[in-house]
């Protein structure tokens, strides 16, 4: 345990200059100006933003109308229209005021837990781990970069473990296979663990990462193969509403900087700005944008080792992959 307290406390330092560093530099993406960052990251946040400065106008023209309209192109925007256009529905447009996932999506860490203390939580994520490794890669030839290293739940006392039970059974509904190990049994799946102040962990084989950025493109991919629209660069400026006969409020179209978009139907995805955006509709959205950090290490010289699992305590997760180095990312939640 006190291991676990320095660690914590050098975390809660590192998170704490991290928090300072962005309300003083505002809500940026990683760049190549802001140090040194994952090779997956900086490519794409450059990219992100040379193609934003330079492109105008949106990427397609705006139909005159839509049957549904998403607006938000990140992760919960690309999997609405992807499952949308899955279930049939062919005038499905998605509106992304800048490029796909530029919002908060391409620099998430990317983990899939499955079990959760919500059964309704655990079915949907059980299906997203099955379109995230493999339907999408079936229809499309891409990969999402997936990697299927497990998860690892840590209880370092028996209430946790006992929640983690009932974790377990919640599971074996949905089919999502899971195992409680032993400190012992955990050392041999996790070697570089020091298991001292366990009472054990709950071991999910199944979860694992994605390239979040990859696996939008693919959704949009498989989207837009079924008929749907994906319009970047369209900023939406207003929706309108009027209400009927019956004294309810209905929507009847949206409002860009490049047109107007006639629709019955619109599905707000635009994750933190999701109040803002309801404000149009007059609708109040209970949603409010918290800090969220997660580090990202070098290489550690003298550790070579198989995809290690995933692992979640009630403080933080952290995820150790091999692409061509060992990165490890410390995700807090704050």
């Amino acid at each position: 345990m006190p291991k676990l307290c320095e660690t914590m406390k050098y975390l809660s330092r590192t998170v704490h200059l991290a928090t300072r560093a962005v309300y003083h530099h505002g809500f940026r993406g990683l760049s190549t100006a802001s140090g040194h960052t994952t090779e997956k990251s900086v490519p794409y946040a450059t990219t992100l933003k040379e193609e934003g400065s330079t492109t105008k106008g949106p990427t397609k023209p705006l139909p005159e109308s839509a049957d549904v309209v998403v607006i938000g192109g990140g992760s919960l925007g690309c999997q609405t229209t992807y499952h949308l256009a899955k279930m049939g529905m062919k005038n499905v447009v998605l509106l992304e005021r800048d490029r796909l996932t530029s919002g908060t999506t391409w620099h998430t860490a990317g983990l899939l837990w499955q079990l959760r203390p919500s059964d309704v939580e655990v079915e949907l994520l059980a299906h997203t781990r099955n379109v995230v490794s493999q339907d999408l890669e079936q229809e499309t030839g891409l990969h999402t970069g997936w990697i299927e290293n497990g998860g690892l739940f840590i209880a370092s006392n028996k209430q946790r473990l006992d929640e983690y039970k009932r974790l377990m059974s919640l599971g074996k509904v949905y089919g999502v296979e899971s195992y409680v190990l032993s400190p012992a049994e955990t050392k041999d799946l996790y070697p570089l663990m020091n298991v001292d102040d366990l009472y054990g962990t709950l071991y999910v084989p199944k979860d694992g990462t994605m390239d979040p950025a990859g696996t939008c493109t693919t959704l949009a991919r498989a989207s837009t193969a079924r008929g749907a629209q994906v319009i970047e660069n369209c900023p939406v400026t207003g929706i309108q509403v009027k209400t009927d006969d019956f004294g309810v409020k209905r929507v009847v179209a949206v409002e860009t900087q490049y047109g107007t978009v006639r629709t019955p139907c619109v599905v707000n995805c635009a994750g933190v700005w999701a109040r803002t955006l309801g404000q149009m509709a007059g609708v109040d959205v209970p949603l409010i944008a918290m800090h969220h950090a997660y580090v990202v290490t070098e290489r550690i010289e003298g550790i070579q080792v198989p995809l290690l699992p995933l692992i979640l305590s009630s403080l933080f997760s952290v995820s150790a992959a091999l692409k061509t180095h060992l990165l490890y990312k410390i995700l807090l939640h704050l």
